[in-house]
């Protein structure tokens, strides 16, 4: 059996220059703060894209490296709570592109199950709609949301196994179980690790055939 298990500085150094990262919760909500905190820490990596629903709070790690210069692009839902995003999205320092959250959601599940794209009727007649191709089905405009991949995703969990196998507890489910079917490398952060055949699998939200490295806090 592969030992996923290591350190928040070993496995953050899977992140290279000009990597998509993508950062699972929601505002503090299953966020993977000590991975963040890693990356911003003990990683030299720039030029990156991330994708996060929010890109958190002042509070949060991801402030931080949102903040540190090196993000370049940015794909998100609501960045209200983050006023450096906000900042960086008046004044082109780094291209910052939001989605209705559910059509987030879809084009990071498009990725992960390798569709072409999704169809979606929102955004319709808005700003949302410029730039993007328009598909009529049956007399109904949609617009052509491609799927969005990574390098690399960081996640939180409540609890893993040996393999990988990850318990993700109520709302921390959002982002985290669909990031971690749409990056080539996924780093769960987690609570409790326990041995292969400990968790019920009627209890698993994400199998360990997702997960390539297990970062036990706490």
């Amino acid at each position: 059996m592969i030992n996923k298990l290591m350190t928040a500085r070993e496995a953050v150094r899977k992140v290279k220059d000009g990597d998509t990262l993508m950062v699972g919760g929601f505002l503090a909500g299953g966020h993977p703060q000590n991975l963040v905190s890693a990356l911003v820490d003990t990683s030299s990596a720039g030029n990156l894209s991330i994708v996060s629903n929010d890109t958190g709070t002042q509070e949060l790690s991801i402030y931080e490296l949102i903040k540190s210069g090196r993000v370049k692009q940015i794909y998100a839902s609501y960045i209200g709570s983050n006023p450096e995003t906000g900042r960086l999205l008046m004044t082109g320092e780094a291209s910052v592109q939001l989605f209705p959250q559910g059509t987030l959601a879809e084009k990071i599940r498009a990725g992960g199950a390798g569709l072409g794209g999704v169809l979606t009727p929102v955004g319709i007649g808005t700003v949302v709609e410029e730039g993007k191709r328009k598909i009529d089905i049956d007399g109904r405009e949609y617009l052509l949301e491609m799927p969005l991949k990574a390098n690399v995703a960081f996640i939180k969990a409540h609890k893993a196994d040996e393999t990988g196998n990850l318990v993700i507890n109520g709302s921390a489910r959002n982002f985290n179980i669909v990031m971690a079917t749409a990056a080539d490398y996924v780093i769960a952060e987690v609570e409790n690790y326990v041995k292969a055949g400990e968790i019920d699998p009627n209890y698993v939200n994400v199998p360990g055939i997702f997960v390539d490295a297990i970062v036990k806090v706490g």
